[in-house]
């Protein structure tokens, strides 16, 4: 059974799809930021302001390695996983990934205090859209677009990964 693989923006709710996705799907929940905290007893900003986004990034690729080796689990990734090919490569490996393609101006106007590349600054939320679009796109297997709920997005997500497993 296929990993079912959830990419995306920081702050477009792929946690929170994950967990609706879990329970309507009785699958387990594997949220890449969640591991990487836990095995380092720290949270992302302390991680990002210690340590910087290089080591971030070097735990995010080991947390990735460790949730692609589950099997039929939910997995929630970090914004950034996209700008390392080999964590896409062993995420398709294994998963079915599906990119939360949330309007920007539906993130931008949420509250991001705690992710260290966004925080409460409008722009860099643009920003970093422009620069990982085009990423979020090629790793894709399916677009979820125009949801405005985790339950909306869960729900055709759910639809689309029964129909891949062949269970739909």
């Amino acid at each position: 059974m296929k990993n079912l693989v959830l990419i995306g923006m920081p702050g477009c709710g792929k946690t929170a799809v994950g967990r609706v996705l879990s329970r309507l799907l009785d699958l387990p929940l594997a949220d890449t930021d969640e591991l990487v905290e836990a095995r380092q007893g720290r949270t992302i900003p302390e991680i990002f302001a210690r340590d910087g986004e290089a080591a971030f990034r070097e735990m995010e690729t080991e947390a990735v390695r460790a949730a692609a080796a589950l099997e039929g689990a939910v997995i929630a990734t970090g914004g950034g996983v996209v700008l390392r090919p080999e964590n896409m490569a062993a995420l398709a490996e294994t998963g079915v990934i599906f990119f939360r393609d949330r309007a920007v101006e539906d993130i931008v106007g949420e509250n991001h205090t705690g992710r260290p590349l966004i925080g409460t600054d409008r722009q860099k939320v643009y920003d970093l859209y422009t620069k990982r679009i085009d990423l979020y796109r090629k790793y894709a297997q399916y677009t979820i677009s125009h949801t405005k709920t985790a339950e909306e997005a869960a729900q055709r997500i759910a639809a689309l990964y029964r129909k891949e497993e062949g269970r739909g």
